[in-house]
């Protein structure tokens, strides 16, 4: 990684601090908002910052190992890329220079369902690391296509999110004058114009659109934009996990669980990992911090169920933590978006090396040389 970049940008909230200079300013605000008052997002990191670890000293040369092995693949690091939906909208193209990030840092890349391209537009780039993110659909019919489709591009996993059952406000999104679908206002026009290297971009890309769903959607451009919407308006009951579970052949993930008794009853349905989320409180201001969650989890699941966190993960101590809380693998989703806005896909790349070089630089002060020797450092209430 060249050192300027490392001088320069630091943390990840130094790439966050650029991406809101280089984006528009309702692609940044889609991008960095929770909803309500943002009280949900504030306690995901009071408690995140609660969890202390008690350093160790006379340990010798500490070279953690950051290798870890997730339903059947082997990994050099512990986390990946987490679905963020119109990724292509905060930056043109994001979801293939995310694929090919993934594909070539060996790291999990999770599209969403609702991201500006479909599985086959990035089936080119995402070689053995490509999870999908399916949402709920209110056709039998069109889900059982979505799952054909996703498994003929090569996605491997998928993970069901079951943690939206109605749409949210999302507030700060709302100030923004965003839209959905879009509109071309002259409030909206003006922020395009005052960024040109997203607008240039964008122009070479074209427009963002949620081209999964609008392959089943009725009408066109701003029709199409309305009905896919309604294509992916299910409501998911145990049922539809049931057929989900029935039709999908690969590995399955069910994301956004907080309660320990419905991570049971989901392992008992054929789960192959469960997914501990708030969805980083973008849907629900008030629910449990999710990082309080994950061991509860762990302690209901025992240690054999593979477990994944994400929530409110702001570099490679956040990672630390959850991994000494029960989780086996962290994803993160903003902040490779902040990361590829600042810079580029060497944006990508360096946010791989912060967090790497964090996590490992974290694990050596407190004397842990593998993820499973991190609960014994723990103090405080987070102490086993």
């Amino acid at each position: 990684m060249p050192r300027d970049l490392d001088l320069r940008y630091p943390a990840i909230s130094d790439l966050r601090t650029l991406a809101r200079r280089r984006l528009p300013r309702f692609a940044y605000e889609y991008l960095d908002s929770a909803t309500g008052r943002e009280t949900g997002t504030r306690h995901n990191r009071d408690m995140l910052d609660a969890i202390r670890f008690m350093p160790a000293i006379l340990r010798g040369a500490v070279e953690p190992d950051l290798s870890v092995r997730l339903l059947g693949q082997d990994h050099p690091l512990p986390f990946g890329i987490a679905p963020v939906g119109m990724s292509g909208m905060v930056w043109p193209g994001a979801e293939k220079h995310l694929a090919r990030a993934g594909a070539a840092h060996s790291i999990p890349y999770c599209q969403s369902t609702v991201a500006a391209a479909a599985p086959e537009d990035t089936a080119p780039f995402i070689g053995r690391m490509g999870w999908f993110q399916h949402y709920p659909v209110n056709s039998a019919a069109i889900r059982r296509d979505m799952l054909r489709r996703i498994r003929d591009a090569g996605f491997g996993t998928l993970v069901l999110t079951v943690d939206v059952p109605a749409e949210s406000r999302r507030e700060r999104q709302r100030r923004a004058l965003i839209a959905m679908p879009p509109r071309l206002t002259p409030g909206i026009l003006a922020s395009i114009a005052a960024h040109p290297a997203w607008a240039l971009a964008m122009a070479r890309e074209g427009a963002p659109r949620m081209r999964f769903p609008e392959s089943y959607a009725e009408g066109r451009g701003r029709d199409a934009f309305v009905h896919a919407g309604r294509v992916i308006r299910g409501w998911p009951d145990w049922a539809y996990l049931e057929a989900v579970r029935q039709e999908w052949t690969g590995k399955l993930v069910v994301k956004g669980v907080l309660d320990p008794q419905d991570a049971v009853r989901l392992i008992g349905c054929g789960v192959d990992a469960i997914w501990v989320s708030n969805h980083a409180t973008r849907q629900f201001e008030a629910p449990p911090a999710a990082i309080t969650q994950l061991p509860k989890v762990r302690a209901e699941l025992g240690p054999d169920v593979p477990i994944i966190y994400d929530s409110g993960v702001e570099g490679g101590l956040d990672v630390m933590r959850a991994l000494a809380l029960g989780a086996d693998f962290v994803f993160l989703g903003r902040a490779f978006h902040y990361a590829l806005a600042a810079l580029g896909p060497r944006g990508v790349d360096h946010l791989v090396h912060i967090l790497r070089a964090d996590l490992a630089a974290n694990m050596a002060q407190v004397g842990a040389r593998r993820a499973d020797e991190l609960p014994a450092r723990l103090i405080g209430p987070a102490a086993p």
